[in-house]
């Protein structure tokens, strides 16, 4: 598992960074139960991406991702420093597969809490695309 776990401040504030690039499976009821909500949160959305049993019409058994991990870092840094530029985020949390990853399981799970829901629903969604567009993480799909 390779993880990098940044706090930096905004101005005066605390914003609380961790982004995790793992071959294990993601445990969501792990990292709910480990959610820590600061001060001055009001919303929290998280978001599960999932490996779909097909792709491009085809049936498929699962995705196997690659990433440059040290890229993939840098590239995650860039953008929750986007990120806490527009909207008034208070903590991020990204946890992204690496390997084998099978049909129906989690790929890619992200948190963000922010003081209102219009804005942690905004940054997630706004993260998610940019992640997909400039992370160097690879998707290879495989059939049994």
């Amino acid at each position: 598992m390779k993880s990098a776990s940044f706090h930096r401040f905004k101005g005066d504030e605390f914003v609380i960074r961790e982004i995790v690039i793992t071959h294990s499976a993601i445990d969501e009821a792990k990292l709910i139960a480990e959610r820590n909500v600061v001060p001055g949160v009001g919303a929290v959305v998280a978001f599960t991406g999932t490996v779909r049993g097909s792709e491009a019409g085809e049936e498929i058994s699962g995705i196997d991702y690659e990433a440059f991990e040290k890229m993939a870092f840098h590239q995650f840094n860039l953008l929750l420093d986007e990120m806490v530029k527009r909207w008034p985020v208070k903590s991020v949390r990204v946890v992204h597969r690496a390997g084998k990853v099978g049909a129906g399981e989690p790929s890619v799970w992200i948190e963000v809490m922010t003081p209102h829901r219009v804005e942690a629903f905004e940054a997630s969604q706004w993260f998610l695309s940019e992640m997909k567009r400039v992370v160097p993480i690879w998707k290879k799909t495989y059939k049994n």
